[in-house]
């Protein structure tokens, strides 16, 4: 396929507005696409060169792609800039000045392929160090001499992160279905197969070489993440045990979610956002290597603050300071941690993902040399599994449930004896119980920064005043708003929560965002940025779009605050509708 195809496929996909219509583009790109291509071409149309979980960024900034510009038409810098300042799309600046302008190269140019194109963006984005940045625009400059004006404005695009295509992963899984079968009815089976091995390409080359039957051979792989697993929640131990019966119950932790990936002497640690963390723990990874006996091995654990005096877990507060790229040593001495594993996915080419909980338990306590499961207090080690007790009466759950509270944990985790491991799903494998819904909003809510106005007196100074959120609407893959909140945050809170949304700021409402009119932002970020909110409760609102029928308002927070910022979550991960709807019911309780 040559390249210049690929971009009248993106061009058609940003002008269509459907979320329908551009599945039957995709899925038409997906057709026309060789098997030798198609992975390339998945990963072009997310505006990478490489699976999400790996760390391969481009880190292209707007000065940079001027320079690009510049050198690729022969004209100074200045020139592209005034452009960019009228048309604010470096993409759209790149394209009309491919077609009304002779190029530094001349006039002679051959048609690239998709492929070529690609590898050239691949080499872009390996490319660093010192000189790194002459390297890069060297690269990027050939590369647009070679290219028509369409195609110009996307290969700018791609490494400056700004697409503007309008959908996410969900609608390519939809997209492979229609190829498929002209149906969606094959989303549940490759969304499976998705959650299992996260990587679109990956997926789409299986597809369009084996057909459907093809992800039922899909297996774990060392070193690629699995969609992690999330629980449904009750409000009290009665409704647990009604609801799974007889269940295994562990505390549940106030941390890092981690997947660990150990393939013999190699140690990789993910995010529940599929962001790799190891360099981040290096006192896990030498502990991991010391404590677990399997040689090829995937389990998931919660990286959690202590105290080495006391044996006393942190609070998230300040397990959080773990949590970044400089100063990891010194950290690591004055906040240690402990990993507390509590399930086990893959062992030695044995997939466990489809096994019942309690085998995955034996394995787990088979491959880790850490005695949690006799008390999770002591010095056992860094890594140990975590302690459970099988119940069958509420009595006893709620026993568990008050202990883990005095312990200073969340609250606990219930999970079916015979429940298989729900990939990327939140199901009722597992159940979360922690403090009292009663009468208000105890719990959090992980929500997705929308949008946000500009300050007025003392905010003027930061330039933003209040900021608008949203939680996830599985069904619809959109984002609905809940809260606009402008009190609550420290004079660092407001810079910080601008600092970076202008990372992330767009020119108008994104596509996948439902917002009434009365919620408008004078700026809209791309929904990447996740925040902890805490409220008074969950009330009824005709503003807010989240949980809107014809016949019921939406649904909006009651006094709501900003607790923390949460990278380690995607969008797609913050609280969900469905949940809020939950949170609402429970509250009412």
């Amino acid at each position: 396929m040559k390249f210049s195809d690929l971009a009248l496929f993106f061009q058609q996909l940003e002008q269509t507005p459907s979320r329908n219509s551009m599945t039957e583009i995709l899925a038409r790109l997906i057709g026309e696409a060789g098997l030798d291509e198609i992975d390339k071409v998945v990963y072009l149309i997310q505006g990478r060169v490489a699976p999400l979980y790996e760390p391969l960024e481009f880190g292209m900034a707007d000065r940079i792609m001027i320079q690009v510009l510049a050198r690729a038409f022969g004209v100074p810098p200045s020139v592209i800039s005034k452009q960019f300042g009228k048309l604010g799309d470096l993409g759209v600046v790149g394209e009309k000045m491919e077609s009304g302008s002779l190029k530094l190269f001349g006039s002679e140019k051959r048609e690239l392929s998709v492929t070529e194109v690609y590898n050239e963006l691949y080499r872009l984005a390996k490319t660093s160090g010192e000189g790194s940045v002459d390297t890069k625009v060297n690269i990027l400059s050939e590369l647009i001499g070679n290219l028509d004006p369409l195609s110009v404005r996307y290969v700018v695009r791609i490494p400056l992160g700004k697409m503007r295509l309008g959908f996410s992963d969900m609608t390519v899984l939809d997209a492979l279905s229609w190829f498929i079968g002209k149906s969606k009815e094959h989303r549940e089976e490759i969304e499976r197969a998705f959650n299992v091995r996260p990587d679109l390409g990956f997926i789409a080359r299986v597809i369009k070489d084996q057909g459907i039957r093809g992800l039922r051979g899909v297996q774990p792989e060392v070193g690629v993440p699995i969609m992690m697993a999330r629980a449904e929640r009750l409000s009290s131990a009665k409704d647990i045990i009604e609801k799974i019966g007889k269940c295994a119950v562990e505390g549940k932790f106030d941390g890092f979610r981690v997947a660990v990936h150990k393939d013999g002497s190699k140690v990789r640690m993910f995010s529940r956002n599929m962001e790799e963390t190891t360099a981040m723990f290096p006192d896990l990874a030498a502990a991991i290597l010391k404590q677990v006996k399997a040689k090829n091995v995937i389990f998931e654990g919660e990286a959690i603050g202590y105290n080495p005096q006391t044996g006393e877990f942190l609070p998230f507060q300040e397990t959080v300071q773990r949590k970044r790229k400089y100063e990891i040593e010194k950290t690591a001495k004055e906040v240690p941690l402990k990993l507390m594993c509590f399930d086990c996915l893959y062992v030695d080419g044995k997939n466990l993902i489809n096994e019942p909980f309690v085998e995955r338990r034996k394995w787990l306590e088979k491959i880790v040399n850490g005695q949690g499961n006799k008390g999770n207090r002591g010095n056992q080690g860094n890594i140990m599994v975590s302690k459970m007790t099988i119940v069958e009466e509420p009595k006893e759950l709620e026993i568990i449930f008050q202990d883990a509270i005095s312990r200073g944990l969340e609250g606990i985790m219930a999970k079916k004896l015979d429940g298989e491991y729900q990939a990327g799903a939140r199901g009722w494998n597992w159940i979360k119980l922690k403090r009292s819904y009663q009468g208000k909003l105890d719990d959090e809510i992980d929500a997705v920064v929308m949008g946000y106005d500009f300050g007025q007196g003392k905010r003027s100074d930061f330039g933003i005043g209040d900021f608008l959120i949203g939680v996830y609407d599985q069904k619809a893959d959109t984002f609905k708003t809940i809260a606009k909140i402008g009190t609550g945050l420290t004079d660092e809170e407001w810079k910080n929560l601008r600092q970076q949304s202008t990372k992330c700021k767009v020119q108008s409402k994104p596509e996948r965002y439902e917002v009434d009119k009365a919620m408008k932002c004078d700026v809209w970020v791309r929904p990447e940025m996740v925040v902890v909110i805490r409220a008074d409760e969950i009330s009824r609102s005709p503003v807010h779009t989240a949980g809107r029928t014809e016949k019921e308002p939406g649904y909006a927070l009651r006094f709501p605050r900003l607790v923390d910022f949460r990278d380690d979550k995607s969008p797609e991960d913050a609280t969900s509708v469905k949940e809020v709807q939950e949170m609402f019911e429970l509250q009412k309780k």
